[in-house]
Order: structure tokens, then sequence, then C-alpha cells
């Protein structure tokens, strides 16, 4: 049975918390990959940023909607969701974009737990992580590849 570490790949370009959104995109765009580790200055993974964080910013701000009750106005969306999503419209560093503490897989991961978190949770992009620290990144052309090699199974 493969396991992560059979496919993933080990040379991560990684980026800051403190990183332009911009440069960011540029990164996404010219590598061609969806998503990027974002990274501390240990190396531990802080978060992800991936194509559809930026394209958040292309959306309109959410009208919260409201009802009446008792001759006053109540919120049915959470302050906390508007907070979130204004500073993803808004943001300018790569920390106001991220998607917080990801999902992350271990080397020993197998294909198929992989497979199905990247089916269930429609993740795109998933960071290796062994003893804290990034060693690699799985997306699913990788698991894409092992099916058209023929290693699958």
């Amino acid at each position: 049975m493969l396991k992560v570490n059979d496919i993933m790949t080990t040379e991560v370009i990684t980026i800051s918390p403190d990183t332009d959104v911009t440069k960011a995109a540029k990164i996404l765009l010219e590598k061609s990959i969806n998503g990027l580790p974002v990274v501390d200055d240990d190396g531990m993974v802080v978060g992800i940023l991936c194509q559809s964080d930026l394209i958040a910013q292309q959306t309109e701000f959410p009208i919260p909607s409201l009802f009446t009750f008792l001759d006053g106005l109540i919120s049915i969306s959470s302050s906390k969701q508007i907070e979130k999503e204004v500073q993803k419209i808004m943001a300018i560093q790569v920390s106001q974009a991220m998607t917080p503490d990801p999902v992350t897989i271990s080397p020993e991961t197998d294909i198929e737990t992989v497979a199905a978190l990247m089916i269930n949770k429609n993740f795109h992009t998933l960071p290796v992580v062994d003893n804290g620290q990034l060693v690699g990144i799985v997306g699913k052309e990788d698991i894409l590849r092992t099916i058209v090699s023929g290693e699958q199974r």
C-alpha cells in the first residue's frame, strides 16, 4: 500500500505569514500550484494559503440576514463569521487571508486516507508534517499520478 512518503513533493515552496498577498498570488500562478504552506520562523506550519483564499477577495461583502424580535433587530450571522469574511476580503498580508491551523498529514499516512480527506473535505493540498516540521506536500495531482502510473493498490 502506498504511503504519503512515496508520492509527496519534498521541495516545498513556502511563504511566511507576513508575505504580501500579491506576491503569494504570483507564486501560485507562476508555479502552477493550488496551495502554499505558511510557515513561521521555526519552520512550523501555521496556515495554508490556497487559490480559493485569494479568490475570496473578489467576492462582495455578505450582508447579514436580520429579523425583528420584540422590536429589536437580531442578526442571523455571527459577528465572528462577518469579521472573518471582511478580513479575507481586505487582506494585505498572507496571515489575513490564509486558513490557519490547516489539516496536516504524516509521511506514513496511506494514500486512501489522503484521497478520502481530499474528497470529503474538499482539500486540494495537504502539508506533510513530521515531528512538527514541514517535510513535504501532497496535492490532488500527486494522487492522480499514482493512478496514471498504475501504482495504485
